[in-house]
């Protein structure tokens, strides 16, 4: 009777099958595999292989160790399904196996498929399926080959491992071995019987990988060079899947190469999910998709396009093909596609799209979460395939770093951080990363691998076994291997102390100036009105207030006092504390009292006409109150320091502005900020500073508080609380200031792959060592750049980023966000050029153009943006275009808009050649960008322009998704106004409305409720709230516009009206927004590309 076929039939070979003298089928149990010239050596006969199974074994073909379970497309996890008509050449290569188990395979059958035995199926053995079988077509007489340095290739199951009913690796649909499995090395003994744990691995616990997932191809060549495939014609391709498959090469390929097309694992028929287009490409063959990478173009004549299904009829050209462009240790198939820069004005709808993401599936992490990869919103990074040589990455020219927004606000459908509570935080032992879903288990799952360093890890009891439940987990579905970014409750060890309160001390300027702007009341009625919303969960928060004018005012809020005590400091020779307990107080406790002392305090103060300041005092008093337990100073600032320590004075000179001197303006006048500020850091105190002068606040000096403590600075020039608009603005703000959750006493590490070095970092903190970022306030708002560079060739083919950042949350739990960053490594030029985040590159060159204008002057800032725009073009122009293009100006698709963003930021208000920005306002602008995260930072460099005469029937109103839609981006210039239209421009601070004089009147009427264009009021202003379609859309898009910039950066933007025949300084105030024209002796967007293509003129061609 012919024995029934093993359950993984069809996917596998003996290696005897190679020698063309024997049968497959004469070989039965217990008869060993006779020698050969191709039988692969380390089986049984083969040369130096291990000698015969003896009689009575499980059969010939079985794996040594465990029976390997089928994966998710029935075929043994590191081999692959054979296509029909594949035969070995004689006296040739052999075709090398390929790994299609980490990815879609064309019709594909259950987990679980056994072929059926009966007529025509001797001893197991199905015939070819016919086209309406529906069933993975068998094998060719192909033997998978060992690779060097990896495990033997496996032969059919037989025996019981294959007839066991019931094995947890056969039949048990819960039993889903990690995407990453790899067989084990020969030379373990057979799997136990039912029930019982494999040797070395505790009872009920999986198998799990044990091969290097990060081999790299390249690496392993002997003479250090890229390493040819021994049983390949060609280059092998990266396997830009899951990391945990080893490389083992691709199959040969008959037909030429085609356009790369990455396959999603997990859907049906192998058909290739549709994803979403990054701006618009023109239609041609498939794209490559990884993950949710946006849809690219590529050279060698065609562009991509739609994307394609990968039947069952489709031989392994295509699959070799689906990796021809993307190759680490291959050969590059051509550049990506070049965009000619003159053809035509940008396309500005990009700015809407998605942002780019990591060439990387998320299903190749060890979960195959979608969530496996971090959200750019969190971290991204300059280049989304990274050069594998130091070389390779001096040649691109692309600057390589980290955007990192660790602590951010949600929007609205956002989840929140995963937070976990385990027994222990499992980490390396050896570099301290975080387990995250990038690792590799080996050893049977009784080990995990760390993905930075490559060491191995004991894997703790509680990933398998829930003590809780007492019963066994599946540890694929822990978050920390299925979330890129979580958030451990941090235990004991990681305290130096019990967890910080949240302490606010608020160091109010009481002066004629605060008084009479109305700053001091609009101030206390936004505290009064936020103190429900103020952090305080758990009960522990502690407020103080401290007023300043020529004095220092301090208050005692005992809970015991029927009302506050004004405590008046004017000896200012030394700075202490008028006594040493209830001066900062618990909210909780001295609630009536705080209540009535911000209800007084406008009218303690409302006859002063004291205009002395002596802020430097004040704050140092504040320090000493709160440096104990640490905490946020918040600084309400109307009138310039002047006297005492910290004095400043009014050196605000016209004439300096728009020369080289100008930079004198832009930094510090004293280092007295910049000393304080490095002194709150040790102590865990930040300074947060809000000023509100309407003449000269020296923000350059002030801001340096919040630089090196992680604070930030808002600026309020010419405020006005008799203007409802400004007090608005301030109250906003404010209001969201004292309510969002932040994290306290922190501090923040980056660690990279072996090979990646951190060599410079930017934003708002104190760097305490070369690495490690001290934080007292992790703020919401702020983003932090970190430059890298490679210090040696990388050995891997996939790149992890890991940020940590220890802190206190607002409800008082020590806690530790780990945020992680997956990338592949090429060494492809093309694939850098077509991978890189041209929004993130601008975004980390605004931040490094700052840091050069504060440090030398802002004509080298400029200068320094133009040359990295010349390096970048050149390096792309030297190596992908022909001495036929010369005349044109070429960049690939992906960063055409990279000329126009630094176009956008020499135009900026932070580096624009002119005399008629104020130094307050440049400084206050540089400060921004230094901070913004990317998203915020590409609308203050390039802001969105939308026509609201010609809103499309759904724009302004709630789409499906609940969402406001947006109308379609209109370009930044003067030619998309006309006389009879009205426009919406925002940058991110403020929102300006454009109206034409030849402008309906009944427009006019529904959007400002004024007859005709004459009758209406210019500058800032509040739009109507009117019962009309058109003045619902128009507050609608306003409103979310605000909604979002409150959540994201603190920011209530005021709107203006600009008329086209109105105030000059507002109208030009709106022009100077428009940056594809010429504004001052700044190029418009045409002239500034005949600037690039002059300077390019002398770089070569390819």
């Amino acid at each position: 009777m012919a024995a029934p076929p093993p359950p993984n039939y069809g996917a596998q070979r003996p290696p005897m099958m190679n020698n063309p003298n024997m049968n497959p089928h004469q070989v039965r149990p217990g008869q060993g595999l006779p020698g050969g010239p191709n039988v692969h050596p380390g089986f049984p006969g083969g040369p130096g292989g291990a000698p015969p199974l003896p009689a009575g074994q499980p059969g010939v073909g079985q794996p040594y160790g465990q029976h390997i379970p089928p994966n998710r497309a029935g075929t043994p996890q590191g081999y692959p399904p054979q296509q029909p008509g594949m035969q070995p050449q004689p006296g040739g290569p052999q075709p090398t196996g390929f790994n299609y188990g980490n990815y879609p395979q064309p019709n594909r059958p259950a987990p679980n498929y056994r072929p059926p035995t009966g007529p025509g199926h001797a001893d197991g053995m199905p015939p070819a399926p016919s086209p309406s079988m529906g069933q993975m077509p068998p094998m060719g007489n192909v033997a998978p080959i060992q690779r060097p340095g990896m495990p033997p290739p496996l032969r059919p199951l037989t025996g019981h491992a294959a007839g066991v009913p019931g094995s947890p690796m056969t039949e048990s649909p819960t039993a889903r071995l990690p995407p990453n499995f790899i067989p084990p090395i020969s030379g373990t003994p057979p799997p136990p019987g039912p029930g019982v744990a494999p040797p070395g691995t505790r009872a009920g616990r999986r198998a799990y990988p044990t091969a290097d997932p990060y081999s790299n191809p390249s690496a392993m060549s002997p003479m250090g060079g890229p390493s040819l495939d021994p049983f390949s014609a060609q280059l092998p391709s990266p396997e830009y899947g899951r990391p945990g498959t080893p490389a083992t090469g691709v199959p040969p390929s008959p037909l030429p190469a085609q356009a790369p097309q990455f396959f999603n694992p997990g859907q049906a028929g192998g058909q290739q999910a549709s994803v979403p287009t990054f701006g618009a490409q023109p239609a041609g063959p498939p794209a490559p998709t990884f993950g949710s990478q946006p849809q690219g173009q590529w050279a060698s004549g065609q562009g991509m396009g739609s994307s394609s299904t990968f039947s069952s009829q489709s031989d392994l050209a295509q699959v070799t093909g689906s990796f021809g462009n993307l190759s680490i240790g291959g050969q590059s198939r051509g550049g990506p596609t070049s965009v000619n820069l003159l053809q035509g004005p940008p396309n500005v709808q990009e700015f809407d799209g998605p942002a780019p993401t990591p060439w990387i599936s998320p299903e190749s992490s060890v979960s195959q979460a979608p969530t496996s990869n971090s959200d750019p919103k969190y971290k991204r990074c300059t280049i989304n395939a990274i050069p594998q040589t130091i070389q390779l990455m001096n040649k691109c020219k692309i600057p390589f770093g980290l955007l990192v927004t660790p602590y951010r606000h949600l929007l609205d459908g956002e989840d929140p951080v995963p937070v976990i509570n385990p027994p222990q935080i499992v980490r390396c032992r050896r570099c301290r990363t975080y387990i995250n879903p990038w690792v590799q288990f080996v050893e049977q799952g009784s080990r995990w691998k760390c993905n930075l360093c490559f060491l191995t890890n004991e894997v703790p009891s509680f990933f398998d076994w829930d003590p809780e439940t007492r019963g066994h987990v599946d540890r694929l579905q822990r978050p920390e291997l299925t979330h890129a970014v979580v958030e451990f409750i941090a235990p004991q060890e990681y305290m130096v102390r019990p967890p910080q309160p949240v302490v606010m001390l608020f160091v109010i300027d009481v002066s004629y100036a605060a008084v009479q702007s109305g700053m001091l009341a609009t101030a206390a009625r936004t505290i009064l009105d936020t103190l429900d919303s103020v952090p305080n969960t758990d009960n522990r928060t502690k407020v103080g207030f401290i007023t300043v004018d020529s004095a220092l005012h301090f208050y005692n809020l005992s809970p015991n006092l029927a009302e506050p005590q004004m405590l008046v400091v004017s000896d200012l020779d030394d700075t202490f504390l008028p006594m040493p307990y209830d001066l900062l107080v618990s909210l909780t406790e001295s609630r009536s009292v705080i209540e009535m002392l911000l209800q007084r305090i406008g009218d303690m103060f409302k006859n002063t006409q004291n205009v002395g300041n002596v802020l430097g005092r004040a704050l140092q008093a504040a320090h000493k109150m709160i440096s104990p337990i640490g905490g946020k100073i918040i600084v309400l600032q109307s009138t310039l320091p002047n006297q005492n320590e910290g004095a400043l004075k009014a050196r605000e000179d016209p004439k300096l502005l728009g020369t080289p001197k100008e930079v004198s303006l832009l930094q510090p006048q004293t280092g007295f900020y910049k000393n304080l500020a490095v002194s709150c850091s040790p102590t865990q105190v930040s300074i947060d500073v809000f000023l509100f002068s309407a003449q000269y606040a020296d923000i350059a000096t002030l801001s340096g508080c919040a630089k090196f403590t992680g604070g930030s600075v808002y600026y309020y020039p010419a405020f006005n609380a008799a203007r409802s608009e400004d007090a608005m603005k301030f109250a906003h703000e404010f209001s969201h200031f004292l309510s969002r959750p932040i994290g306290l006493e922190a501090v923040m590490r980056v660690r990279a792959s072996k090979g990646i070095r951190m060599t410079a970092f930017h934003g708002n903190f104190f760097l305490r060592s070369t690495d490690l970022l001290s934080l007292p306030n992790v703020n919401p708002d702020n983003s932090y750049a970190v430059e890298m560079t490679l210090q040696e060739n990388l050995t891997t083919s996939l790149a992890c980023f890991q940020t940590a950042l220890l802190h206190t949350s607002s409800n008082g739990e020590r806690r530790i966000r780990v945020i992680t960053l997956a990338v592949p490594v090429t060494n492809n030029l093309a694939d850098v050029f077509a991978s890189t985040d041209q929004f993130a590159v601008a975004s980390l060159l605004s931040k490094k153009a700052v840091e050069r204008a504060l440090t030398s002057k802002i004509e080298d800032a400029r200068e320094a943006l133009m040359y990295k725009l010349d390096d970048i073009m050149g390096a792309y122009k030297s190596s992908f275009t022909t001495s036929g293009q010369a005349v044109q100006l070429l960049m690939p698709d992906n960063l055409k808009l990279l000329p126009l963003l630094t176009l956008g930021l020499l135009k900026n208000t932070a580096f624009r050649s002119t005399s008629t920005v104020p130094s307050d306002l440049r400084s206050y602008i540089m400060a921004m960008l230094y901070v913004l995260p990317p998203e915020m930072s590409m609308v203050q460099i390039h802001p969105r322009f939308w026509a609201l005469h010609a809103l499309d029937q759904q724009a302004g109103l709630p789409g499906a998704d609940g969402r406001i839609v947006k109308p379609p981006s209109l370009n930044l210039s003067s030619e998309k106004l006309e006389r009879h239209g009205l426009y919406l421009l925002e940058n991110g601070f403020e929102i300006f409305i454009w109206v034409g004089r030849a402008v309906a009147p009944e427009l006019v009427q529904m959007l400002f409720d004024r007859p005709a264009y004459d009758a209406i009021t210019a500058g800032k202003t509040t739009l109507p709230t009117l019962q009309n379609d058109f003045n619902v859309r128009v507050n609608n898009l306003i409103g979310k516009i605000r909604e979002v910039r409150i959540q994201m950066m603190t920011t209530y933007p005021q709107l203006y009206v600009v008329k086209e025949d109105g105030e000059p300084s507002l109208r030009m105030w709106f022009l100077s927004q428009l940056i594809e024209d010429r504004i001052d002796a700044s190029y418009s967007y045409p002239q500034f590309l005949g600037v690039l293509r002059e300077r390019l003129g002398k770089v070569g061609t390819a």
